[in-house]
């Protein structure tokens, strides 16, 4: 029912489901427990939200403080995105590596996050759609993030719009985690 792949980033995963096509269009199931489970992903989402962002929009790098920090399974619906991951667990043997994947519409595709990752986008479609499932609810106090540019990601849009809240992170060189393995 799902593929899973193996990102370069421990725990991080891109999960591609069975896309059923006939006349009418596609039929495409993201999300399914038992199968989550058998794959040993942590699957006991408590709160699903979606982001609507223009051409050239990045949002990130974010993520939940402990003990608020969560996983997230995300997936785009409309449009395309070039997805970035950093992995912020102190004892990880990729602390501080990001991984890059592109998530589409047209592809299905998903990525699984788990804890201590922090995670953003570029919108590379003129009207983006993504899906965020999380296993905590959203918690202004936690939420938290670090600087886009301080992590050595090559942007692919030149021509970028990102919000003030993201604009003043912390860069990653400065950054103190809260994360361990």
């Amino acid at each position: 029912m799902f593929s899973l792949k193996e990102t370069a980033l421990s725990g991080c995963f891109e999960i591609t489901p069975r896309v059923l096509h006939d006349q009418r269009g596609s039929f495409i199931k993201i999300f399914n427990r038992p199968e989550f489970d058998k794959l040993g992903i942590d699957s006991d989402f408590q709160e699903e939200y979606y982001s609507v962002s223009h051409h050239g929009v990045i949002r990130g790098l974010h993520f939940q403080k402990p003990n608020m920090e969560h996983s997230k399974l995300i997936y785009c619906v409309n449009g395309s995105v070039f997805d970035v991951v950093v992995d912020l667990r102190i004892g990880s043997p990729t602390y501080g590596n990001h991984y890059h994947i592109e998530l589409s519409a047209q592809k299905a595709n998903c990525l699984y996050i788990p804890k201590g990752f922090a995670h953003g986008f570029q919108a590379l479609t003129d009207q983006v759609i993504m899906i965020y499932k999380t296993t905590s609810i959203y918690s202004p106090e936690h939420d938290e993030g670090i600087l886009w540019s301080s992590v050595n990601v090559n942007w692919p849009i030149t021509s970028k719009i990102i919000s003030e809240r993201d604009q003043n992170f912390i860069k990653f060189d400065r950054f103190k985690s809260p994360f361990n393995i």
